[in-house]
């Protein structure tokens, strides 16, 4: 027990953290050097290919320091704010924590929201530079910073590279003698926190743990405290990184479980696993998972349908926090209205369906939830635009906001402000480094936040601001409309959006207009309507297709031309009274790709 240490790395996103694990892997003799790649406990194509980690990958290392053999467990996380939940479990199932700043960069704004998480749980803290050997390496002035935020002291401050190995082996003596060991409590009855969890064809969902209190072997008769669901741990084992099966899992200890369960639904982060014939209460700090934001998706093809709802429902396997519930659209046929942890997951989750389950998609312009209560003082959360109330019957309408930390160089701060207000966001604190840049705590509208916010601070700053968020709990009125769409005076619901009350004309002109630029002309004339607050904010008319229906006659009387043309204005007339929106799915798709 007192050879066990068990920590994670808190690393903004691009900060080397799956390089340093690399060169950990390497000086414990984890992996051997002929079989090594880069980012080797990111097992996804597209963690590798965006350098980023999107699914939790444990390890245990062996390690020898004074004669003393160790194991080192750790739990490379998520650094993306979508995964903060995630992160926090993953954090209760260790006892420290390396704090990795660039030293190109310095601390960036979502190190801080992990950072205080793991402060509150009460982990150690070893703070850590990388990219030393970098030309452009800023120590001293990113030494400061870390300084400034964790309050300890110069020498305290491991610097690496992971590049180069330079001083890993530092950091791993580090951690042995600072991270303290788990709690012994192995004469407790068997409670283990499930921190993640995958799906494997052949043995069901497979859970990572760690064992908090007592002990599991394989065979034994386990639960889901939470989920109330019984199983027979088939197999338990360690990572290495792969899956090593071994006879037991000890108190302290990280590793798997295979459950055999193939249902969705059942494994969720947080739950805990105790032995089925004993009465034991879970563990503190279970959450169900949230929806942030909505998306419809529907297949390309009708066709796909059936595969569609497989594959969400294999992903659902692995990932408890996606939600999605069948829903019909005129055009776009059936598909599905799923729920996200933020932006970043939903690119995610419709990458993998396309890369992975071989699907064309078109995906909506996503929303959050509202709060809306009508003029007869019913109130209801309401999670997509067409299910809003008539305009006449809204009493009010509430949202949720969040707080923001933004951190971003003094020269990037006037073009910033004006993004700020764009999207309606209040300073409310700032904050000076010593190296030049500014911290601002920043109140906005959860839906502003989600209207591309991050992409449009990206695109000012040159990619050199920062931020991390975290959504408020209570309910705040919303100054917000419905916006329908109207094609030949017929509500299209795939159009329909909420958008800010300040905003509404110059959504209405958008989207009108590049309708009249995407739809065919028709037999008849096809008019086209932006509609909010009962009244209509846009409008254009695609006129109709024309036909001379004397072009076949030669010469003759001119009142036989005027009696063809008569006849033909009577039926366009007769026509126009009956017309229906006629909308191509290729239009559907071009404004939907374009809105996201």
């Amino acid at each position: 027990m007192n050879n066990i240490r068990n920590f994670s790395i808190i690393a903004h996103i691009d900060h080397g953290k799956s390089t340093l694990a690399d060169r950990m892997l390497e000086v414990t003799g984890t992996i051997e050097k002929r079989k090594m790649k880069a980012q080797v406990l990111d097992k996804m194509e597209l963690e590798r290919e965006r350098g980023i980690t999107i699914k939790m990958a444990p390890v245990t290392m062996d390690y020898q320091k004074d004669g003393i053999k160790y194991k080192l467990n750790l739990i490379d996380t998520p650094g993306h704010i979508d995964f903060s939940y995630e992160v926090s479990r993953a954090l209760k199932a260790v006892e420290g924590a390396i704090l990795l700043v660039d030293a190109t960069q310095g601390v960036q704004a979502q190190t801080f929201t992990t950072l205080d998480m793991a402060k509150k749980i009460g982990l150690k803290i070893i703070p850590v530079l990388s990219k030393i050997d970098s030309p452009i390496a800023r120590v001293d002035d990113v030494i400061e910073e870390i300084i400034e935020v964790t309050g300890c002291e110069k020498n305290d401050v491991i610097c690496t590279s992971g590049k180069t190995g330079e001083g890993v082996t530092l950091l791993i003596d580090s951690i042995i003698d600072k991270v303290p060991p788990p709690k012994q409590k192995p004469e407790e009855d068997l409670r283990a926190l499930v921190f993640d969890f995958e799906y494997s064809n052949h043995r069901g969902v497979v859970v990572y743990t760690r064992i908090v209190e007592g002990e599991v072997k394989k065979g034994s008769s386990l639960s889901f405290k939470i989920a109330g669901k019984s199983f027979v741990a088939s197999e338990v084992g360690i990572f290495r990184p792969e899956e090593t099966p071994t006879d037991l899992l000890s108190n302290g200890q990280i590793g798997y479980i295979v459950t055999g369960i193939k249902e969705p639904g059942i494994a969720r982060v947080g739950d805990t696993i105790v032995l089925s014939n004993k009465n034991t209460d879970a563990l503190p700090g279970y959450q169900d998972p949230k929806p942030v934001i909505w998306a419809s998706v529907f297949p390309e093809s009708q066709d796909d349908f059936t595969v569609l709802r497989q594959s969400l429902e294999r992903l659902k396997l692995s990932d408890g926090s996606l939600s999605f519930e069948e829903e019909s659209s005129g055009v776009l046929g059936r598909g599905f209205r799923c729920g996200f942890l933020g932006m970043l997951h939903l690119e995610i989750i419709t990458e993998r369906l396309r890369r992975e389950f071989n699907i064309d998609l078109v995906v909506t312009t996503p929303s959050i939830t509202y709060e809306v209560t009508d003029k007869k003082n019913n109130t209801k959360l309401v999670y997509s635009p067409a299910l809003f109330p008539p305009y006449g019957e809204i009493s009010s309408i509430r949202e949720r906001w969040t707080s923001i930390r933004l951190i971003t160089p003094a020269e990037y701060i006037d073009s910033l402000i004006q993004i700020l207000y764009d999207h309606e966001g209040s300073i409310v604190d700032t904050h000076l480094f010593g190296d030049g840049r500014t911290e601002f705590t920043i109140l906005m509208p959860l839906r502003e936040l989600m209207r591309n916010f991050f992409d449009d601070i990206k695109r000012v700053s040159s990619g050199y601001a920062s931020l991390s968020y975290e959504i408020n709990d209570e309910w705040s009125l919303a100054d917000v409309v419905l916006l329908e769409v109207l094609v030949a005076e017929d509500v299209i619901p795939a159009f329909s959006r909420v958008v800010s009350r300040r905003r509404a004309e110059e959504e209405a002109k958008k989207i009108v207009e590049k309708l009249f630029t995407l739809l065919p002309k028709q037999l008849t004339k096809t008019k086209i309507q932006a509609m909010a607050q009962g009244r209509i904010m846009s409008s254009k008319t695609i006129s109709a297709m024309k036909k001379d229906v004397t072009d076949y006659l030669y010469g003759g009387d001119i009142t036989r031309k005027m009696k063809l043309r008569e006849k033909q204005k009577k039926g366009k007339k007769k026509m126009q009274e009956f017309a229906k929106a006629n909308i191509p799915q290729e239009v559907f798709m071009k404004v939907m790709r374009d809105s996201n």
